[in-house]
């Protein structure tokens, strides 16, 4: 996605950054095309995340996953990106995104990718190597 897209994505601050919770959102109604037959690929997606500071506004990200309607990508890039997107916007302690795909030609696919913000070692950490 060209960053038109991911220029439709907007925030607002987590109402509760000091706890760790769970927001899901789910797009039952996602299309793509094939980039290889030009042919619409139906399925749904589902954005689970655990927010920092940020939360993603639901409108600006019902926007920008109906901007994949006309382009030509595979499921494993589309999921890859819109993984990337949030967690450029977004920052979040946490993020998963999974892509489940209508049958075609008698197979369907689920794609999955996910974040994991890098943990900070702990003084504890640090200090427990003994000699």
């Amino acid at each position: 996605m060209d960053q038109r897209g991911a220029s439709l994505l907007q925030t607002f601050p987590n109402p509760s950054p000091g706890r760790d919770y769970v927001i899901r959102h789910v797009a039952p109604e996602f299309t793509s095309r094939c980039p290889v037959t030009g042919q619409p690929d139906f399925g749904t997606v589902i954005v689970e995340y655990v927010p920092d500071a940020r939360c993603v506004e639901l409108k600006s990200l019902k926007l920008y996953l109906q901007s994949y309607r006309d382009q030509g990508i595979f499921y494993e890039a589309v999921t890859n990106r819109i993984l990337d997107d949030l967690v450029s916007l977004l920052a979040p302690r946490r993020l998963q995104v999974q892509t489940v795909w209508n049958p075609r030609g008698g197979m369907n696919s689920t794609v999955t990718a996910t974040y994991e913000l890098p943990r900070q070692p702990s003084r504890s950490d640090a200090g427990s190597g003994m000699k």
